[in-house]
């Protein structure tokens, strides 16, 4: 079976080969200098250039799509993605997607699973729990999930990988492994994004919170450098892993670049 991989497009959007599926997820596509709309009138300005665009994309067999703001699925993906492939989001993203045409929107409540089939082959896709702003101003910001994707040979599970969302830490986040398992691969979204003064992402710390509190194996960061609201650099969350000396793996990874998740 393929070896699990992770390919970094930019921002929160990657292509993942979990065995025989290929995902890409928070499809973004905006080039440098392009604005992103967030919602309540705020935007912001992409600082990178992704490293490719949706001509580009393999074959896909879903889109995992944490919540529905400008720098996670933006205009380019609205006019260009295939709208039969599934895309698999919250209820709120999934009721707007279906009035832009992606027929394939599917979505899941937390806890809540879908699994993809290829021959012996499966791939569980459950919906678990974020929060993308603190305290009232969660009204504010979409509904936001993470995402466990667990990979079955047709023996048993092969691998299991957490994407977070853009959800802030908190210590609730433990039931993630609790209820799923041990973690072979963890990508957080990080940046530190403030919107209106409040902190709506991870920063360095926060994200070393969470890698302490539920312990993959390997943990590759991502969402940290695109856009004018990240306020936390990749590098303040690597030198908080090796300060707080973390458990498990550290991968980086650059836009165009690929790494193993196994």
């Amino acid at each position: 079976m393929v070896t699990p991989s992770l390919e970094f497009v930019g921002t929160a959007t990657t292509v993942l080969q979990l065995g025989p599926f290929t995902l890409l997820t928070d499809p973004n596509f905006l080039h440098q200098g392009q604005r992103a709309y967030l919602g309540k009138g705020l935007f912001s300005k992409r600082l990178t250039e992704p490293s490719m665009q949706p001509g580009d994309l393999p074959a896909l067999d879903a889109v995992l799509l944490s919540h529905l703001h400008g720098d996670h699925f933006d205009r380019i993906a609205r006019r260009e993605l295939d709208r039969s492939v599934p895309v698999v989001t919250t209820d709120a993203a999934a009721r707007t997607l279906r009035r832009w045409g992606f027929s394939g929107a599917d979505a899941l409540e937390t806890w809540q699973s879908t699994e993809l089939i290829d021959g012996a082959a499966r791939l569980r896709i459950t919906a678990v729990p974020g929060v993308h702003g603190p305290g009232p101003a969660k009204h504010l910001l979409p509904p936001v999930m993470g995402s466990v994707l667990e990979l079955d040979d047709g023996e048993g599970t092969v691998h299991r990988t957490y994407i977070t969302g853009d959800t802030l830490f908190r210590p609730w986040l433990r039931e993630v492994v609790d209820r799923t398992g041990p973690l072979d691969a963890a990508v957080v979204h990080l940046g530190g994004t403030r919107a209106l003064g409040l902190l709506v992402t991870m920063d360095a710390d926060q994200g070393a919170d969470l890698v302490e509190l539920l312990s993959p194996a390997l943990t590759v960061p991502v969402h940290f450098d695109d856009y004018s609201v990240f306020r936390s650099p990749l590098e303040d969350f690597v030198s908080t892993w090796e300060r707080r000396g973390l458990p498990g793996r550290l991968r980086t990874v650059g836009r165009g670049e690929s790494v193993d998740l196994a």
